[in-house]
């Protein structure tokens, strides 16, 4: 499995913002020390272009998706292309796996559980090793799943009690890589608001309400993005007070946490800079 550290980053910017700034700001991480870079992948594009760009950025930090989308990517292209790879750029790729969500697939959305297991099928008959793979699970039968067919999971817009209730699901020896939003303000009108803006594109997704279900929200709370859902999903504060939500993932069985720094401002690379450096640190006191 690729060496990912105790922290990395997970970001739009560094796959949709100006190519040359995300690739000076891919350079930096890796300098910073973060181990791994995470992109997203759900809505398709040149996907492994993209890592192949970040691999050029950088030296050492696993380039992995967050996640890449399996209703737009043929698994026999993405792992020629993986194979094709150097051995030193294969040890530097992790690919999350996702089943995204029926209203970006469209008509071709089926049953997920069963669309991954297909995938995973074709994955292994073409040798791409489990090691190579993680699952974005959010639910136990996908967690399950992952803990068979691939080296573990990354889950998205969660809680540590989420990261808990994982952990036991995948049991000891699975890779567990939480997202976790941050938002570096103290201020807690303007943090919440900031992490509102973010958490809004995806309040329609029925795959994150179902998650945040099971974790004792509500409808109502839900709908209204209620300070108790926004703080459970999003740390928010200084450095030391987001890193003390890290603190909760690892203490709750994560291995490995990825942060998205929320600005809003767009898809600048440069913009989240200040609160990649500040938590540059955060993984190596756990």
């Amino acid at each position: 499995m690729p060496a990912l550290g105790r922290i990395g980053i997970w970001s739009m910017e560094l796959r949709f913002g100006d190519p040359q700034a995300a690739a000076r700001s891919a350079a930096e991480l890796d300098e910073l020390g973060y181990r791994a870079l995470w992109i997203p992948g759900g809505m398709g594009g040149d996907i492994t272009g993209d890592i192949d760009r970040l691999l050029d950025a950088t030296t050492h930090a696993t380039i992995a998706t967050g996640i890449l989308n399996i209703w737009m990517h043929d698994p026999a292209e993405i792992a020629s292309w993986w194979k094709a790879l150097p051995d030193a750029r294969q040890r530097r790729v992790l690919l999350g796996l996702g089943v995204s969500h029926a209203h970006i697939v469209g008509e071709a959305y089926a049953k997920p559980l069963a669309a991954m297991e297909a995938y995973l099928d074709r994955l292994d008959a073409e040798g791409l090793p489990a090691e190579a793979r993680c699952l974005a699970a959010l639910g136990p039968k996908m967690q399950a799943l992952a803990r068979e067919r691939s080296c573990g999971i990354h889950p998205y817009l969660i809680s540590p009690e989420h990261t808990q209730s994982a952990r036991a699901v995948l049991g000891p020896g699975k890779l567990l890589a939480p997202e976790q939003g941050v938002v570096l303000d103290s201020d807690p009108a303007t943090a919440r608001e900031k992490a509102r803006g973010a958490l809004s594109h995806y309040l329609q997704y029925p795959n994150y309400r179902n998650s945040w279900i099971r974790l004792g929200f509500d409808v109502e709370e839900i709908d209204a993005m209620s300070d108790r859902l926004v703080d459970s999903l999003f740390a928010w504060g200084d450095a030391a007070a987001i890193t003390a939500r890290l603190d909760e993932h690892w203490a709750a069985g994560a291995d490995h946490v990825c942060i998205q720094a929320i600005t809003g401002q767009g898809l600048d690379p440069t913009a989240p800079m200040a609160a990649w450096r500040a938590l540059a640190g955060a993984g190596s006191s756990a």
